[in-house]
């Protein structure tokens, strides 16, 4: 889960497993696999960073690593 800061400062906690994409419009804007889509006062940049962090930190990345690895042979 990622926390985030809503157009009218109202903090937000989002499932990054849900994001389909993230785009700046000027507003960040993520839209989410239902295609809802949420605006966000943090860059394209840092939303991008913090859902990184949190697929680390739910071990995903290691994950596509290793599925990765898998398919190579």
């Amino acid at each position: 889960m990622i926390t985030l800061t809503k157009l009218n400062n109202d903090r937000l906690t989002l499932n990054a497993l849900y994001i389909e994409r993230i785009e700046s419009f000027p507003d960040t804007t993520i839209t989410l696999v239902n295609q809802k889509k949420v605006f966000v006062k943090e860059s394209e940049e840092e939303v991008k960073k913090l859902v990184t962090e949190y697929f680390q930190l739910i071990g995903l990345n290691q994950l596509q690593r290793e599925i990765g690895d898998e398919d190579e042979s």
